[in-house]
């Protein structure tokens, strides 16, 4: 059920899917989707995630955020809600092992920013992890998958997704069964630059 809708939501339209990452953001999605003349969704993650946005941080439909940087990223790592939590304490274990990666908070899934994708894809050497926490159908995978297909320059692309029937539990043991915990992140980073 939960993969069509959101395969339906995809596929929809002028839909907005917005996918926000904390509680500024999502303050941000349901102001924007109130303001919006079409149809809106959005997604929330069920835990907590740490707040990384000022009150005052300006969102726009269809634009992402890069919220880790630096001149030698080695791969894109893309995330949102709880993933881009794993993909931020990534970030920082990455760093320590001396490899760094840029991370990008894409805000909405529909529409992607594209030329985000594709502009940052490049500069890190066409490598590009997502991690999502849902089937990999109809995600934000697929999404970036499509637009890197169109890309003119060579592109490695992983897909960090939820891969059989989820179960309850704590969000932590859920995170890395499923494979998208910031360690699986970690080895999905390291295995791509090697």
């Amino acid at each position: 059920k939960q993969w069509y809708q959101r395969r339906v939501a995809i596929t929809a339209g002028n839909l907005v899917y917005f996918y926000p990452s904390d509680a500024v953001s999502a303050c941000r999605a349901v102001e924007l989707a109130a303001n919006y003349k079409y149809m809106t969704f959005i997604r929330t993650s069920r835990p907590a995630t740490t707040v990384i946005y000022a009150n005052d941080e300006v969102f726009e439909i269809g634009k992402a955020k890069i919220v880790k940087t630096s001149a030698e990223d080695k791969v894109l790592v893309i995330g949102a809600g709880i993933t881009l939590d794993s993909a931020m304490k990534a970030h920082s274990s990455l760093l320590e092992k001396g490899t760094s990666v840029r991370v990008m908070d894409p805000f909405t899934i529909k529409p992607l920013d594209k030329e985000a994708v594709l502009k940052h894809a490049k500069e890190c050497g066409g490598r590009v992890i997502t991690v999502e926490d849902h089937y990999a159908e109809g995600g934000i995978g697929e999404a970036v998958a499509g637009v890197l297909s169109n890309a003119d320059f060579i592109t490695k692309h992983k897909i960090l997704a939820v891969r059989e029937i989820p179960r309850s539990g704590p969000s932590a043991v859920l995170l890395d069964m499923f494979g998208i915990s910031a360690n699986k992140v970690v080895d999905a980073v390291l295995d791509m630059v090697e």
